[in-house]
């Protein structure tokens, strides 16, 4: 394995290949000098979680706020910018700091060198901003099985820009990101000499057409000081995305593995709970919009995530989690958006019988507003 991550590692840098940038948003200004980024996302939520054993109502009918985040990007003539993004929201266990790197950009848009705090660049809806997600989050299977979302380190990243490759004429058909991080997350120190390695490829012939290939791997030490062997923790994953006569579709599957122990929960600030055993677990979400010529856009998703496929029906923690979402987006300009979600969610305790299903009272439907600060 150290071999083939080496080999990887060696070959990008020898490839002519930008990708999209490690922060949440991109600088508009056209001087490079300071420029203040961000954007709030103030929602409604309603969760119907029916009544508990003693008759209780748990239904739960809240304002709060998604995400606050503002920030600060720029360059330094005439080969380096920064990115700096902070998020506020106490519903994210705000504040703190989000991003904060530095990127030498001489060799752009063949090769980028970033270090510090960034997004790992692991398949299509974790590397889509938050604030150009089609539905409020993520899928279950990016929220679980790739957190943290952030971690500390050393990226790489480029692309072909306007060379033309295969005869095609468009640029960026290759594009690359590679890093090596603590592994431990955001504004953590790490605890070993361990690193985590993550790589993605896309390649996008057409305008219209991406596909793309992620893979991560890393171990850390045993929480447990009696086990010495590292825990282990892979995973692989592939996506598509298509936009063509106003649709658009997108497809995404994971598969992961983690032995000795795994996360669970985390995503978007929240903290994961660190859970011990060996766990393989996939998911995969397919989605499908429509863009009206009156600034609407309704959506339809389907997700679902297998936590542990070793287990069918002995814990209610491990049943195969589904939802259907059905969503409407209204975007009155480029800088404001209004989406409604209501999430169908099933759970099944059967990997072999898809017909056993476990209805949990939990279905939700979310109205969020959002708003750019740039």
């Amino acid at each position: 394995m150290k071999k083939f991550i080496l080999i990887l590692f060696i070959a990008a840098l020898s490839l002519p290949f930008t990708v999209k940038a490690q922060g949440c948003m991109e600088s508009t200004s056209s001087t490079g000098g300071p420029q203040i980024i961000g954007y709030i996302q103030p929602e409604f939520r309603a969760s119907f979680n029916g009544d508990d054993a003693l008759g209780n109502t748990q239904n739960d009918y809240t304002f709060a706020f998604r995400r606050a985040r503002i920030g600060l990007t720029g360059s330094i003539p005439y080969d380096f910018s920064y990115y700096v993004m902070g998020e506020f929201s106490s519903f994210q266990n705000g504040p703190y700091l989000l991003d904060a790197f530095i990127t030498y950009n001489r060799l752009k848009p063949w090769l980028k060198v970033s270090i510090g705090q960034f997004k790992r660049q692991f398949g299509l809806e974790l590397t889509t901003p938050c604030q150009d997600l089609y539905t409020v989050d993520r899928s279950k299977i990016v929220s679980e099985a790739l957190t943290p979302f952030r971690d500390l380190g050393l990226m790489v990243s480029g692309s072909t820009g306007a060379k033309k490759l295969f005869g095609l004429q468009k640029e960026n058909i290759l594009s690359y990101a590679i890093s090596l991080t603590n592994g431990t997350g955001m504004n953590t120190l790490d605890i070993d000499r361990y690193k985590d390695f993550t790589g993605r490829i896309t390649f996008a012939p057409y305008d219209w057409i991406s596909a793309g290939a992620s893979y991560q791997y890393g171990k850390k030490v045993n929480a447990d000081p009696t086990v010495t062997a590292a825990d282990v923790r892979s995973r692989w994953g592939a996506d598509l995305s298509l936009k063509k006569y106003n649709f658009v579709v997108q497809a995404e599957y994971l598969k992961a593995t983690d032995k000795g122990s795994k996360l669970v929960g985390g995503g978007c600030g929240s903290t994961p709970e660190l859970v011990a055993g060996n766990f393989y677990s996939n998911g995969m979400y397919a989605m499908v919009g429509y863009s009206t010529p009156w600034k609407l856009m309704p959506v339809v998703k389907f997700e679902t995530y297998d936590p542990n496929n070793d287990v069918e029906d002995i814990d209610a923690h491990e049943y195969r989690q589904s939802s259907v979402i059905f969503g409407l987006n209204y975007y009155p300009n480029d800088w404001s958006r209004v989406q409604l979600n209501y999430f169908y969610n099933t759970e099944t305790s059967s990997g072999s019988d898809i017909t056993k299903y476990n209805e949990f009272p939990n279905d939700a439907f979310i109205l969020q507003i959002q708003v750019k600060l740039n």
